[in-house]
């Protein structure tokens, strides 16, 4: 037995020392120490990044909802704008709901040609989702559905002037489960790690797709417009230009789903109408919630606070903002790590960049 274990120590290679890595200390900041320096620490470059324990990775993500909204009738006559924010879906559906996880609902209408459209849809959407034959088994199919079913329900309703349109932005989630609904130009940007991430397109009809889809269907695109009357190709109502129901016209009430499952990295939502989006990038928004955020820690201030930054940059439009935060805690700051080479940009420039490369 010696005569093997020699023989095995012989065949193994010297082990060469190697030195501790470097940064160690910057490793091992507890959560609540990365917190302390959110709050203390209110520089314009923040942001996220530090080390998981392995506890931590252990631990399975379970967002906490959290939301604060603001609309502004902004330079226009009139307000056309819906909204809504459910932050505990069970206790809003009741005990005899179907929701089988902790969830939260949010939707954004952004009406034209008067109030009715977007009013409608904005009361009735959430009920058409939970009551459909494929809710909650293929949640989104349950969604498209209940797109079509609502917008064929505001075309019976013979109180309501039915000429009248909205677009249709909506956010489920349950669980870590999220779906992006959308038919028109709002638009939902996820913020991860101070980075914005798409959740929704704008369906314009000068889109190649959408433009390809009108064609085929017998509209025409004129100047942007949708049979030179509407700038969205998709939206609820407007029944003066679409056929009978059931009938594919160029005018789709058919939204386009996007889903996603939130990580700890996922740490706010924005759903805003056109009206922040014309004259503010995803980037711009996301990393100026995020310092917001930071500051107070208050959805509801955040989402005034990117209404009234829309409003200085000359919106011309009705103006509508959800935040939704997926923690009870701020985002924690970013720590970026120390490099040789010297830099010349910030770190919310960097994710600008990264933001700017991806598109």
């Amino acid at each position: 037995m010696e005569d093997d274990k020699s023989g095995d120590l012989d065949n193994l290679k010297p082990m060469t020392k190697g030195k501790p890595p470097r940064h160690v200390s910057s490793l091992r900041h507890s959560v609540s120490t990365t917190r302390l320096m959110a709050v203390a620490d209110l520089s314009l470059d923040v942001g996220v990044t530090g080390s998981k324990s392995s506890s931590e990775e252990k631990t399975e993500f379970l967002p906490i909802f959290r939301s604060g909204s603001c609309a502004e009738r902004g330079p226009k006559q009139y307000m056309e704008d819906e909204h809504v924010c459910i932050d505990d879906l069970i206790q809003h559906m009741g005990p005899a709901s179907t929701i089988p996880l902790p969830g939260a609902f949010y939707g954004v209408f952004d009406g034209h040609g008067g109030t009715d459209a977007a009013l409608f849809i904005r009361n009735n959407i959430l009920k058409f989702i939970v009551e459909d034959s494929h809710f909650p088994t293929c949640v989104g199919q349950a969604i498209t559905s209940a797109f079509l079913k609502a917008d064929y329900a505001f075309a019976d309703s013979s109180s309501l002037d039915i000429s009248s349109g909205t677009t249709a932005l909506t956010a489920l989630v349950s669980g870590r489960n999220m779906i992006v609904a959308n038919a028109g130009d709002c638009r939902a940007v996820l913020g991860r790690r101070g980075r914005a991430i798409e959740m929704s397109k704008d369906q314009k009809p000068d889109c190649i797709s959408e433009r390809l889809r009108i064609e085929k269907l017998g509209g025409v695109v004129y100047d942007g417009y949708l049979n030179g009357q509407l700038s969205v190709s998709r939206a609820l109502g407007d029944w003066h230009m679409k056929g009978p129901k059931g009938s594919a016209c160029p005018l789709s009430s058919e939204p386009e789903l996007q889903e996603i499952i939130l990580t700890e990295d996922d740490e706010f939502l924005i759903m805003g109408c056109d009206g922040l989006w014309d004259v503010m990038s995803n980037q711009f928004a996301v990393t100026m919630a995020r310092k917001e955020l930071m500051i107070h820690n208050d959805p509801q201030r955040c989402s005034r606070e990117l209404v009234r930054e829309a409003l200085k940059r000359n919106s011309c439009d009705n103006l509508t903002v959800i935040v939704i935060c997926f923690s009870p805690d701020p985002p924690p700051r970013i720590e970026t790590p120390p490099s040789r080479v010297r830099r010349s940009i910030s770190a919310e420039g960097l994710n600008l960049l990264k933001g700017v490369l991806d598109s």
